[in-house]
Formats: C-alpha cells, sequence, structure tokens
C-alpha cells in the first residue's frame, strides 16, 4: 500500500521545521511526503523522508536536491543525524554553504570561468574569486526538481530538472534525473543521469558534510581512508595546475586509516597553506568505472562507519576550513571550523581547461551516468 502523505497547502505553516530524535524511529519501510515550504511566487518545495527496515531515515528535499537529514545509529543503537542540516525551509532558501545538495552543472572550480570546446569558448558565472565553482551562483541547488518518491522496502525518491541551453554560460538543453534511495542495509545510494542536445560539460557531485559523532564536536578526531596514491596540485585559487601528485610522504597520504586532524595544520606544506585543510581532489588507484570501494570514514567515539563506493575517478574532500560559527543549523547547533566533512565523488576539477585529465564532455546521443554509495554501519 502506498504509503505517501500528501499534505494540503495551508495545514502546515510556511517553512516546515526539522527536528532530529535521539530514539528510534519505527521500523517501518516507505517514504512519506510533506510540504517543506513555499515560495513567494506560490511554488511548493516538498519534504521526502526516507525509512529502511532498521530504522534509518533520510530526508531529502526537492529544493536544490538537498540531503537535510541522515539519522543512523552509533554502537549503543543511539540514532543521531550525521549531516549538517538547516532548521527550516526558508533557511535553505535564504543560501547555505552547499549544506547537502546536488551540485551542477560543475562540481568544484573551473579557472576563470571559461572553457573551450570543439573551438568555441564559453563564458560561464563567476563566483570564486573570478573562478566558476559548483555550477555558479544559481546552479543545480538553487532550483525546485520535479519529484517522485518511490515506495517500498527500499524507498527513493526520483528528481528531475531540465536545465536550460544557456544556464550560467553551459551550452545545451541538459536533461538530468538524480534518484536517491535509501537501501536494506543502510546504504544512502545517489544514481545521477543525464542527456544533452548540444555538447556541452557536465560534472555532478553531492555536497553533504558528515559528521559521525552526531554533530557533538569537529571532526578532527574522526579516521578517514581513502583509496587514492595521487592527488591534484593546485595554485594559491585552488585551480588545478595539472599535476598528479604522488600522496607518500605527504600529508596527503590516507591510503592507510589516518586521524583526519593529524597533519591538517602542516602548513609546512604549501598544499595544505591554499587549502586552509583540506580542499583537495584525490585520484583513485583504481581507475575503472565500476563501483568501488573509495574511502571510508570512521568515528571511534560512536563506532559510526560510512563507506563511500562510487564509479567516480576522484573524490574532493573538504575539512569545512571556511565555517565559522554564523551558521546555525539544526538543534540550534553553531557550524564552527571543521565540524564536518565533505566526501564529493567526481570527475577532476577545470577538467574542460585541461586535456590530459579524464573528460567531462557529454555529447548528443551519449547518456551520462554515474552512481555513488553512502553505505553506513557500525562497529
Amino acid at each position: 500500500m502506498k504509503r505517501y502523505l500528501l499534505l494540503l497547502v495551508g495545514i502546515l505553516p510556511m517553512s516546515q521545521s526539522i527536528a532530529t530524535s535521539s530514539s528510534a524511529p519505527e521500523a517501518k519501510p516507505g517514504i512519506e511526503t510533506t510540504r517543506f515550504g513555499t515560495f513567494p511566487d506560490g511554488r511548493e518545495a516538498k519534504l521526502f523522508t526516507l525509512q529502511n527496515a532498521s530504522g534509518m531515515v533520510v530526508k531529502i528535499t526537492n529544493y536544490g536536491g538537498y540531503i537535510v537529514s541522515i539519522m543512523t545509529p552509533d554502537k549503543a543503537g543511539k540514532m543521531e543525524d550525521v549531516v549538517l542540516g538547516m532548521p527550516t525551509f526558508d533557511d535553505y532558501a535564504k543560501g547555505t554553504p552547499s549544506l547537502g545538495p546536488i551540485i551542477g552543472r560543475y562540481g568544484n572550480r573551473i579557472g576563470k570561468a571559461k572553457f573551450t570546446l570543439d573551438g568555441k569558448e564559453y563564458t560561464l558565472a563567476p563566483n570564486n574569486n573570478g573562478n566558476h565553482i559548483h555550477g555558479g551562483p544559481k546552479g543545480f541547488d538553487k532550483q525546485l526538481w520535479n519529484a517522485t518518491p518511490v515506495d517500498g522496502n527500499e524507498p527513493a525518491v526520483v528528481l528531475t530538472y531540465l536545465s536550460k541551453d544557456g544556464e550560467e554560460g553551459y551550452p545545451g538543453n541538459l536533461s538530468v534525473e538524480v534518484k536517491y534511495t535509501l537501501q536494506k542495509d543502510n546504504g544512502l545510494r545517489i544514481d545521477y543521469k543525464a542527456t544533452t542536445d548540444k555538447p556541452t560539460v557536465f560534472n555532478p557531485t553531492n555536497h553533504a558534510y558528515f559528521n559521525l559523532n552526531g554533530r557533538k564536536a569537529d571532526i578532527l578526531n574522526e579516521v578517514l581512508t581513502i583509496n587514492a596514491d595521487k592527488v591534484l596540485a593546485t595554485d594559491n585559487q585552488q585551480i588545478p595546475t595539472g599535476e598528479l601528485k604522488s600522496v607518500a610522504g605527504t600529508p596527503f597520504d590516507f591510503r592507510k586509516p589516518m586521524v583526519i586532524g593529524s597533519r591538517i595544520n602542516d602548513t609546512t606544506d604549501t598544499q595544505i597553506k591554499y587549502g586552509k585543510g583540506y580542499d583537495h581532489c584525490w585520484v583513485f588507484t583504481d581507475k575503472s568505472n565500476k563501483l568501488k570501494q573509495a574511502a571510508t570514514l570512521y568515528d571511534p567515539t560512536s563506532g559510526r562507519q560510512m563507506d563511500v563506493l562510487t564509479t567516480e575517478p576522484a573524490v574532493q574532500v573538504y575539512t569545512a576550513n571556511n565555517l565559522n560559527g554564523k551558521v546555525i543549523g539544526t538543534d540550534g547547533i553553531a557550524y564552527t571550523k571543521r565540524f564536518a566533512v565533505c566526501l564529493e565523488t567526481q570527475h577532476f576539477p577545470d577538467s574542460p581547461n585541461k586535456p590530459d585529465f579524464p573528460t567531462t564532455t557529454l555529447r548528443p546521443g551519449d547518456t551520462f551516468k554515474s552512481t555513488t554509495v553512502y553505505k553506513f554501519s557500525v562497529k
């Protein structure tokens, strides 16, 4: 039986508040749909609550495709939120530091906000010191997506959006589909699909900020493993230089489990200085496009572990170096510096300007497909 909860306009206030709970919800798998908030022009944003049989709960909104909340147990069975989210729809509509949305058309940076494709130069919307980042000031995270809930033991929500030719400077009408699925094994699976009617570039990702200790403290004591032997060197504006540097003997070597905070302040490393910590793209040792184990994040206090599997060739690791406590999230928590870590699976930044990098060009007749899974467990 369908379990979609469709609420009529006016039943909820203008902006529904997000609350978290420390007790495990009733473990009945399925999906519920509620009204999250209303734009001044009358358009409504929905909130989709996905739950599996083990009691894990994920909340997604079709405004920007934000992951609003992930409730998952610690080693004692206590349910806590492990991503940074905002209390209300109005908070998201005002803008956030990319707290969990779909990023596109292009995740990460494109140098000087321009690129050349098939001999034609395209100028993008600059929003990062003259560069272009995360699809521009009105990227996918600022759009209201069409949404279709899918009920069942592995509930899902399918989001679709047509990015029109010229949007933020990109060529081509790009039809995008992103499917979030809460799996039986506590994996949150994200499937991306896209087609275009003109040659364009495309590099989507999700920008969730993870904090496996339940947002009680920063993530400097969490343990990270990355199955990558190279990292992209950048200039002082964090645009890749084109060099793939070996991680061996550097603060970027996470091939074995390493406490995040152990080398994050090594200012003798130029790359650490440029990123003000970690804000770099690691290149996986496994170069295949199969779904592969890419990284693992572990919190020794809570016992929570998150395995990252992806078909992508790289991951941008960002340790929330620019958060400063001014953003107040759910439960009144101030999001301070290094309060979370992003693991953004993707192709390389600035690939359109680096012919030696794996291509991000999408052409008519081709279909872009990519999958990433964030799988939660305890130990």
